[in-house]
């Protein structure tokens, strides 16, 4: 029996494992022959050993696990390799096959078109030439991954004519939205089009929406924002060509900017590093389990407390 594990993240928010959920529901209606199940990496349950052990148990022998990543950081790299790595040398009779993650395909550049038309059509008619397109990514150590975030803004800007289009992100990396918002006001564009890179709500999602909402309350600029991709048969469609990458033979990633592999400039001493999985103290830990004893100010306590930071 074959089946497909759908690798996710994990959300410290409900809401965002609720969609996640709703793809795995929709790829269970699109391979009927096919056991489809899911696990998260951290934040949420069932991590992926208990997800492949259900697997196995209900006679599935041929795993192709497909990373619902958006953007090859180290959960794409690192993280979920290592898990599948590990997973696969406890059975000696299952294959697990990894794919790689969705990246920019040209279905998901046609979602984000979509989405951006969804947003402007909320507000007046404006020449898109006197807008600025503004994709926010989250943010990662490697730059391969933050590129792509740059690389989907630009084929968005030119191919939808807009008159400015910059990049910003939420968390580690430089410029950060709440830094680039001000440099944006002085810029002689009267519309923001605002496309965050999520696949699905989230804490950090909400987290861009506030900082947008607070920059309105400031500015002169108008400013649209659209909603996460979501479960779109656009985005089913890139992951189905994932599946048959694996299928086919091959799902390599493109690792010739790869940190881990290439030289790259800054970035010298991470050539070679050994895979291994970041989020070991952290996976499965639940907000529900804190409802008992606390706020959830209670799971970050925790979570820091065990990482010792």
């Amino acid at each position: 029996m074959k089946g497909i594990l759908i690798c996710g993240h994990g959300s410290r928010d409900p809401e965002g494992v609720h969609g996640f959920k709703a793809l795995v529901a929709a790829l269970q209606k699109r391979y009927p022959d096919r056991m489809v199940d899911y696990g998260f990496l951290e934040f949420a349950h069932p991590v992926y050993a208990a997800a492949v052990e259900r697997m196995y148990l209900a006679g599935v022998r041929e795993i192709i696990a497909v990373p619902a990543i958006l953007f090859a950081g180290g959960h794409a790299k690192n993280d979920i390799p290592y898990e599948m790595n590990t997973l696969q040398s406890q059975y000696e009779d299952l294959t697990i096959r990894l794919g790689r993650h969705i990246g920019i395909t040209p279905s998901m550049l046609q979602l984000a078109k979509q989405l951006i038309e969804q947003a402007e059509a909320t507000a007046p008619a404006l020449n898109r030439k006197d807008a600025c397109l503004l994709l926010i990514g989250r943010g990662t150590s490697d730059p391969d991954a933050n590129s792509d975030v740059a690389k989907l803004t630009r084929m968005l800007s030119e191919g939808l004519g807009f008159g400015f289009s910059t990049t910003a992100f939420i968390g580690v990396t430089q410029p950060l939205l709440k830094d680039l918002l001000p440099v944006i006001d002085h810029l002689p564009y009267k519309r923001i089009v605002a496309l965050p890179v999520f696949l699905f709500t989230g804490v950090l999602l909400k987290k861009i929406y506030a900082q947008l909402d607070e920059f309105k309350a400031v500015s002169d600029k108008e400013v649209v924002t659209t909603a996460s991709f979501g479960c779109d048969e656009l985005l089913l469609q890139a992951i189905d060509e994932r599946i048959r990458e694996v299928e086919e033979g091959n799902p390599n990633m493109n690792c010739q900017l790869c940190k881990y592999r290439t030289q790259i400039i800054g970035f010298e001493e991470e050539v070679g590093r050994d895979q291994m999985g970041h989020h070991l103290a952290v996976k499965g830990i639940l907000f529900e389990e804190d409802e008992k004893i606390g706020d959830k100010k209670t799971v970050f306590k925790k979570v820091k407390k065990i990482l010792g930071i």
